[in-house]
């Protein structure tokens, strides 16, 4: 088994066999050193996988040479630390993909839209429907709350509410058909 300090030339003269010699003596330390320095797990094995095709790149030199081969994969992969960070704060931060469903529309206009028809159709309802609207859907009241709060019975508070629902689906409907003419 090769030692810590294997000089390159000790390599197999068969470039797959020095590059898997290569890996399996080295991999497991090396990517050990590059996962303290990136973001996530497949960040640090992208690095240790570029730093084996380098090396298997420059297998001739680094057979032909009489150094030891784990500084210079070491100093591979710092150097590719230092680009993917110089590369990471240059890059614009980008924008979440949407879904093709999503593509042409924004949710969030969707969403004031539909605050904006809501809160028109409020309006147009009376104060005491309104009041039993708002106590049960936006504050979330029960029935009992609710009718407790505006000091009115039970059945009142329950009729209200279903007579104030319909004024509402009845103004939202309006709005859909004058919207599609």
């Amino acid at each position: 088994m090769a030692s810590e300090t294997q000089a390159p030339g000790e390599l197999p003269g068969d470039p797959d066999a020095a590059i898997r010699q290569l890996y399996s003596h080295y991999a497991k330390a090396l990517r050990g050193y590059v996962e303290q320095f990136c973001p996530d797990r497949a960040s640090a094995d992208d690095i240790v996988q570029e730093t084996f095709i380098r090396a298997w790149r420059h297998l001739p030199q680094l057979s032909a040479d009489d150094r030891p081969v784990r500084p210079w994969l070491y100093r591979v992969a710092r150097n590719l630390l230092i680009d993917a960070n110089r590369a990471a704060r240059a890059r614009p931060m980008s924008a979440p993909e949407q879904l093709a469903g999503e593509i042409g529309t924004d949710s969030g206009l969707d969403e004031l839209l539909d605050r904006q028809l809501v809160s028109a159709a409020l309006q147009q309802l009376s104060p005491a429907h309104q009041s039993v609207l708002v106590e049960t859907f936006y504050r979330g009241g029960t029935m009992a709350t609710v009718a407790r709060e505006l000091g009115i019975p039970h059945g009142t508070a329950r009729s209200r509410l279903h007579y104030a629902l319909d004024a509402l689906r009845q103004h939202l409907r309006e709005h859909d058909a004058v919207a599609f003419l």
